[in-house]
């Protein structure tokens, strides 16, 4: 049997492991999918000794993302993010390396959740609200996939130190949140604002537009004020539960070289968020 898991504190609200669990079930693979919560100050000791206990895979969660760098051979995506959500035990395990391989699957989460609802980012104007990890990996993934980001955030300079680190990026502050979204083609919220106070949104309603295409890294609620009002302006919207989803359809098919079973993993995350 094959081990795969996730480490973070906390974990106990996760929804991966029916997810995973899902997928394991659809290909009939022997496999579990656990939890671990560590203590701080073994995060790194954890992810870098799990390979001795038998672990194929670990997801990296809050908030041990940058710990997990320290412990593994980054993936060069994973390195220009500065965080790791997935690390590989294969290179260990068949001793090729003495370290696990690391990578970032949040960015695939935005790139594949975007062209599930069949939105183009290459050559389009991008917007990120937001430059903490889900607003990184999100400019990273529209940077490298063609798109010219925008990173804005309410503290203007975090923002611009995020975009010198992204191709052809630019930040800055909310006090021209109307006007950059008026010019823009995807608009991706990178913020929690919206998980714990359902009425606010990142983005007031006024600046959203039809031409636009919305992305809310928020999965609970699913449909949360931001993709209600950008409806209501007919924008195309997408939940975060997609970005959930193929952040970890990402991981599952680096773990087991296998396709994963998309619409298996996708009911078992829904069924857990109704």
């Amino acid at each position: 049997m094959d081990v795969y898991g996730l480490i973070g504190n906390p974990v106990g609200h996760s929804l991966s492991p029916p997810m995973h669990e899902a997928g394991y079930e659809a290909l009939g693979l022997d496999a579990r999918y656990v939890t671990f919560e560590p203590d701080a100050d073994a995060a790194a000791a954890a992810v870098a000794g799990a390979a001795d206990l038998g672990v194929a895979g670990l997801n990296v969660t809050v908030p041990f993302k940058r710990d997990a760098l320290r412990a593994v051979d980054p993936a060069p995506l994973a390195e220009r993010i500065g965080a790791v959500n997935t690390v590989d035990y294969a290179p260990v395990r068949t001793g090729e390396a003495d370290r696990p391989r690391g990578h970032n699957t949040d960015a695939a989460g935005v790139t594949r959740a975007l062209a599930h609802h069949d939105v183009r980012i290459d050559g389009r104007d991008a917007l990120v609200v937001g430059a903490g990890g889900a607003g990184r990996a999100a400019a990273f993934a529209l940077a490298d996939a063609g798109a010219t980001v925008h990173v804005a955030n309410r503290t203007a300079e975090r923002a611009v130190e995020l975009a010198e680190d992204v191709p052809d990026a630019t930040g800055g502050g909310l006090d021209d949140l109307g006007e950059r979204v008026a010019v823009a083609d995807l608009l991706v919220n990178g913020t929690s604002v919206g998980m714990e106070s359902p009425d606010e949104t990142p983005v007031p309603a006024d600046h959203l537009h039809g031409d636009l295409a919305v992305l809310d890294a928020v999965y609970a609620p699913i449909e949360t004020r931001l993709l209600r009002e950008a409806a209501a302006a007919g924008a195309t919207t997408v939940d975060g539960a997609w970005m959930l989803l193929y952040q970890g359809v990402e991981a599952f098919e680096i773990w087991t070289g296998e396709d994963a079973p998309v619409e298996a993993m996708n009911a078992a995350l829904r069924a857990e968020l109704e």
